[in-house]
């Protein structure tokens, strides 16, 4: 029987971060990188050894700019990789060097182990032991030690993870050991602790290895009566979902097809792939995924900045920029697939507006449904023009070529912001905007070019005459378009602002 972990899946906030731990400090090798096949719009990293051998793979979800998660009952707590027995000292050097939070070294079942911290706050625990892997990296952990899960029925843990090829191997405190033939299972027994929160830096789940398809159907067909089970192709392997009595997320995954499926052994980890039944939406989901650069490749700057934002950038950009403001319950990459199709050659810097409303996100509050908080928005206001002044001289972006685009809610608010801060907005469009101002102030827009673009059928914001009239009023050059449409983006909309973009930055 085929028997230990096949990867360990977590969860990040910082993809940059996460691939300067992982790729930089560690030194794995990143052998893949996808949108997620649950969810496309999540970029998914795997690392592992030269040739992502299972039992060498790390695997981590992204999530930008999550809140941290919550150690609990009912997860994998800690991560352990194997390093040479006599290289704690070497690896505490680094740590040291580089100001990674470490705890150690220390003796744990006889085995020598430096605990440390990736950027999420993951435990990652440095493990003095001999394990080969397929195909080793210089100065890297060869393979996966081992995990530590936390659970309040140590004894019904212990005996559903029996069935993965694992027995006991004895006690120290409340932590039992559970051996494979290849690594090892830490059951530590936490009664009374909180149940764990999914979040960055808390492990999402922890794969044993299949011998084939055949092993995971017979696994199923074992566990009719335990409770539900989920089986999906990965395209890398097969895998089958199942959870612990206490809820402990845990897969079952093949061997095979292996990380070299669709790239050569030389290439792994080069080429963003997308789930097939995603095909149609590939060059959307290219525009919205997070990017990042390896270890030794040019990379471009992250500011610390007022509001959360992403940017992507082409392959040969113009030196445009194209600043995104997402409609109401939308994010930082929402509105990249559209404006990728305004501008082919720009940057993207999509903005995440700060207010919440039952959990989604807006630009301002609202004081009911009808009724904007003109406070907040003044607030927001400010703190955006602190964003758009630190963002040009922090990224280097030429203010000539800087171009906002608002959709819904972020229209109304770059509207406002228009209003209430002339001279750091040259060119904007809206897109399905309205009035948010009760009283506008006088301000001097005759630096500004606009295009208002409203939708005739828009049960939200079906005048746009007065925006653009209010816009107008104030000195601004307003281009005004009503489509024969909803709230809803169309190709009409990407094909009126593309050319009105190109028209109006050819003025320069």
């Amino acid at each position: 029987m085929t028997s230990g972990i096949h990867h360990f899946t977590g969860i990040t906030a910082d993809v940059q971060a996460n691939v300067d731990f992982y790729a930089g400090f560690l030194g794995f090798r990143l052998v893949k990188q996808t949108g997620g096949y649950a969810d496309a719009e999540q970029l998914h990293l795997i690392y592992g050894d030269g040739l992502g051998s299972p039992g060498s793979l790390l695997t981590f979800l992204v999530w930008e700019a999550a809140g941290r998660g919550r150690t609990g009952i009912g997860q994998v707590s800690e991560l352990g990789l194997a390093v040479a027995p006599g290289s704690m000292g070497d690896w505490l050097t680094r740590a040291l060097t580089v100001g990674i939070p470490h705890e150690g070294p220390s003796r744990e079942f006889g085995e020598p182990v430096l605990r440390l911290k990736d950027p999420d706050g993951l435990i990652v625990k440095l493990v003095g032991a001999e394990m080969a892997t397929p195909a080793p990296l210089n100065g890297a952990p060869t393979r996966l030690r081992g995990v530590t899960l936390l659970t309040d029925r140590a004894s019904e843990t212990a005996g559903f993870v029996s069935r993965f090829g694992y027995t006991n191997s004895g006690n120290t405190g409340m932590t039992q050991r559970m051996i494979s033939d290849t690594d090892i299972l830490d059951i530590r027994e936490v009664s009374g602790f909180v149940p764990s929160v999914a979040g960055a830096g808390v492990p999402d789940h922890v794969a044993f290895r299949a011998r084939d398809v055949d092993a995971v159907r017979s696994m199923r067909l074992s566990l009719e009566g335990h409770g539900p089970t989920e089986v999906h192709d990965r395209k890398y392997f097969l895998s089958l979902y199942v959870r612990d009595p206490v809820g402990i997320l845990m897969e079952y995954a093949t061997d095979g097809p292996g990380m070299t499926v669709d790239e050569a052994p030389g290439e792994l980890g080069r080429t963003l792939f997308l789930p097939p039944h995603e095909a149609d939406r590939a060059e959307d989901l290219r525009a919205m995924l997070p990017q990042f650069a390896l270890p030794g490749e040019e990379r471009f700057p992250v500011r610390e900045l007022p509001f959360v934002h992403r940017f992507n950038r082409p392959k040969e950009p113009d030196g445009t920029t194209l600043v995104l403001l997402h409609g109401t319950g939308g994010n930082e990459a929402d509105l990249m697939p559209i404006a990728r199709r305004i501008a082919p050659r720009s940057s993207l810097l999509g903005v995440r507006g700060r207010a919440t409303e039952e959990g989604t996100n807006r630009w301002f509050c609202r004081l009911d449904a009808t009724t904007f908080d003109r406070a907040d928005i003044r607030s927001e206001a400010e703190a955006f023009a602190a964003f758009v002044e630190g963002a040009v001289t922090g990224y280097g972006l030429s203010a000539d070529r800087l171009v906002f685009l608002g959709y819904s809610n972020g229209a109304n608010f770059l509207a406002a912001f228009i209003q209430l801060h002339p001279g750091l907005v040259r060119r904007a469009t809206l897109l399905r905007g309205m009035q948010a101002l009760e009283n506008p102030p006088a301000a001097d827009l005759s630096d500004t070019d606009v295009l208002v673009i409203s939708g005739r059928n828009d049960p939200y914001a079906r005048d746009g005459t007065e925006l653009a009239d209010a816009l107008r009023a104030r000195g601004a050059r307003v281009d005004f378009r009503a489509l024969l449409t909803g709230h809803e983006l169309t190709g009409t909309d990407v094909t009126e602002a593309s050319e009105w973009i190109t028209r109006t930055l050819s003025l320069n």
